[in-house]
């Protein structure tokens, strides 16, 4: 659906706090379009919006919908909302987030990043090569990018990237020049049913990229490649750790802070064939895997090697990526936004890389009933490479309390499937007195999940130091 804007449109978002949403509505703002929204707690988001003098209502309620003229939706919305049942009782134009990105960004050149896991980042590391070409691309993101301490960006310049979400089949109707998909998990099945419904979605989104782009795709990725075998169109290049990739790693070197690796092209219309010492401020194989695909799409553009690598070397990360935040005796402290099993196992394995030696603590605070229940066997075998988890209850985020499904059952299965230590805490202060009484050598903690998390640790962390 065309979606045609007027200026003097109140556009309202619910669920406004959300990370993709908030950088959509700040770009509608640095449009000119008149934007509000709601949610039902303060966070960082929020608090950036209000610095922007975006209005922002804590709660939900149809008083805030009173003035709003158009509706956008955030995924996590329940059909129950009492602004979306005012809305729709107003009859006004309601849309998925995904939908009104469509039509901001149909002006542009869009570089798309979708995936399960390593868009945010993936997105981040385009958007820094595109900047250091000065390109001055307009970025919306799922993670704040230290650089530019946001999640999104007005450029002047012709090309847009954008973190597409998946979660509700929205990322079909982006337009697309250029995109990237850096893997497909069993995610999201609550709306899609099932995986295979799932995994057309995904061949749908490769099969649309028009004849004068290209889609950038992980072959490393069981999924993919099947997906990859069923697609008609072969207006598609491969990266990653497999030779039979179009854009080969190989000959890769870890440090404490950084990753060295080479890039072995076998692209029949290039005039590069190697490249040798990137460098990017990232740990483990997936970030240099995702560090690759930026560079795939930076060729294909024709950005230099030399600006490639400048970029890459500069990039200062985003938060909430394995993100080191104090220290404390030699005992370090990360912060980590991996909520799926598959993150959770690679960021363990970039941990163990680093501290091949120390003790490996990991605080997990899981992520939705839904999710936990679906995946629960996944959950609890990815812990294999820790040597103690400390479980937090279920962060519902918004769901319905599921009392079968509770903390001890979980810690026991992890227990059994992972066969290591679990320590069950009830909040964050009973978290707080687990570490502050446990932690004795250098080890180091990394703490995981897409709640609230981030900020006990962060507040834990002012109370130790």
């Amino acid at each position: 659906m065309e979606i045609n804007i007027a200026k003097n449109e109140i556009i309202h978002f619910i669920g406004i706090g959300g990370i993709g949403m908030s950088g959509l509505a700040q770009i509608m703002d640095n449009l000119g379009f008149k934007v509000q929204g709601s949610d039902l707690v303060n966070n960082k988001n929020t608090d950036r919006l209000i610095e922007a003098r975006i209005k922002i209502h804590i709660g939900h309620s149809i008083k805030n919908v009173k003035r709003a003229t158009m509706i956008v939706i955030s995924s996590a919305i329940k059909k129950n909302n009492p602004e979306l049942i005012a809305s729709k009782a107003k009859k006004l134009p309601i849309f998925k987030r995904g939908e009104m990105l469509a039509n901001i960004v149909a002006l542009k050149k869009n570089i798309v990043i979708t995936g399960s896991h390593g868009k945010t980042t993936t997105t981040s590391l385009v958007a820094n090569i595109l900047a250091e070409a000065k390109l001055d691309p307009t970025v919306i993101n799922g993670g704040v990018i230290n650089a530019i301490k946001n999640t999104a960006h007005l450029g002047e310049g012709e090309w847009a990237v954008i973190e597409s979400d998946e979660s509700d089949g929205s990322f079909l109707k982006l337009p697309i020049t250029y995109s990237i998909v850096t893997n497909v998990d069993k995610e999201h099945i609550d709306f899609y049913k099932n995986f295979t419904n799932l995994k057309n979605s995904f061949l749908s989104f490769i099969t649309k990229t028009p004849s004068l782009g290209k889609s950038i795709v992980c072959l490393d990725n069981n999924n993919l490649k099947a997906i990859l075998s069923k697609c008609k169109t072969s207006n598609f290049l491969t990266y990653g750790f497999s030779k039979k990739s179009n854009y080969q790693i190989y000959n890769v070197k870890k440090r404490k802070d950084y990753s060295i690796f080479n890039l072995k092209i076998k692209v029949m219309s290039s005039k590069i064939h190697n490249i040798k010492n990137i460098r990017v401020n990232l740990l483990g194989d997936h970030n240099i895997s995702n560090a690759t695909a930026s560079v795939a799409i930076a060729l294909n553009l024709g950005i230099k090697i030399k600006i490639i690598k400048k970029a890459l070397k500069k990039f200062s990360g985003i938060q909430r990526r394995f993100t080191k935040v104090f220290s404390i005796d030699n005992k370090d402290f990360y912060d980590d936004y991996a909520h799926h099993p598959t993150e959770i196992k690679a960021v363990i394995k970039s941990a163990r890389q680093v501290y091949n030696k120390r003790k490996i603590i990991c605080v997990f605070q899981p992520h939705r009933y839904t999710r936990v229940r679906l995946l629960k066997k996944e959950f609890a075998s990815s812990f294999k490479l820790s040597d103690v988890v400390v479980l937090c209850p279920i962060y519902s985020a918004g769901e319905k309390i599921d009392h079968d499904f509770n903390q001890d059952y979980f810690s026991r299965l992890i227990t059994k499937k992972s066969k290591i230590q679990v320590v069950n805490v009830k909040n964050q202060k009973e978290l707080k007195f687990f570490l502050k009484k446990n932690l004795f050598d250098d080890e180091m903690v990394i703490c995981m999940g897409a709640g609230s998390i981030s900020n006990w640790i962060r507040e834990i962390g002012i109370e130790l130091q």
